[in-house]
């Protein structure tokens, strides 16, 4: 995976506008909710922190991954959820202001515990520990892409809510549209990477999706958390920040190789989210448009 004009520059355009259209359905209501019910919030950042890394040791360990792609995926399981769960939990119709909520926080939190888990696997796995900054760029990144184009969005909102009820449907479309697009451009980019290492890393990357989002979407269940939040915090964990990840892989680390989970993970998710959205929507109408 290398940066490139998509991954710089078109992929945070698009999610920046579409962040925009997320939040001319967002009002401070929505998370006000989410403040008077936190056990959401928690629930989210303790699957998130505390379940997930276990999860991407124990498959690295069984499918004896070879050290550098098992620290990358270690790595994806470090990083915090990204701009492309908040769109996809709106596509699915979850709580998206919970989205947004969950990846500020845990934006802030991998600032400690992507550093701390990255460093234990490159200690674990490679044999040598290696001193790795807090990724502050790129959560400073993820919040010019997220924060910023929301707010504006909920403030257009406030002042024309009539413009923005009648802006929800074709954002949506665009949504699906852009997603589209990416998707398309992503695969063609990284076809030799898929090809070269898909067997390699790609069950792992695909069990581990399937995990995030299955654990994600049933232990908020379980706890009796609202259908909507509980789809939100699927998305959240099942959709990680491929970006930061690389990132950190190539211009931290110096390791094409232990980019790669990241890579194929990022690819695979699109697809994977896309078939969770369509299961847990089946057979429901449209929510109606809040005033």
């Amino acid at each position: 995976m290398q940066s490139t004009l998509l991954t710089n520059l078109l992929l945070p355009l698009a999610l920046g506008v579409i962040m925009l259209g997320l939040g001319l359905g967002l009002g401070v209501e929505d998370f006000r909710r989410v403040a008077r019910y936190p056990r959401a919030v928690l629930t989210g950042l303790v699957l998130q922190t505390g379940v997930l890394p276990w999860v991407a040791l124990g498959l690295a360990l069984a499918l004896r991954l070879p050290p550098e792609l098992a620290v990358g995926l270690m790595l994806l399981a470090a990083s915090p959820g990204g701009a492309t769960a908040n769109i996809y939990s709106h596509l699915a119709r979850g709580d998206v202001a919970l989205n947004i909520t969950l990846t500020a926080v845990n934006s802030v939190l991998c600032l400690v515990t992507l550093p701390l888990i990255l460093n234990l696997s490159l200690e674990f796995f490679l044999g040598a520990g290696q001193y790795v900054p807090p990724p502050v760029r790129k959560i400073v990144e993820v919040a010019v892409i997220i924060v910023l184009p929301v707010a504006l969005g909920m403030g257009i909102r406030a002042l024309a809510p009539a413009f923005a009820a009648r802006m929800e449907k074709p954002i949506r479309l665009l949504s699906v549209v852009v997603l589209a697009l990416l998707i398309a451009a992503a695969v063609v980019q990284e076809w030799n990477t898929l090809l070269t290492h898909f067997a390699a890393v790609g069950l792992a990357c695909l069990l581990f999706n399937l995990i995030s989002m299955g654990t994600g979407y049933s232990a908020p269940l379980a706890l009796k958390l609202p259908r909507r939040q509980a789809i939100a915090i699927a998305m959240e964990i099942g959709i990680h920040n491929g970006t930061l990840a690389i990132f950190v892989a190539l211009n931290v680390l110096g390791n094409a190789t232990i980019s790669v989970p990241a890579a194929i993970y990022s690819l695979m998710m699109f697809f994977t989210a896309a078939a969770f959205a369509f299961w847990v929507n089946r057979g429901r109408k449209p929510a109606p448009v809040a005033g």
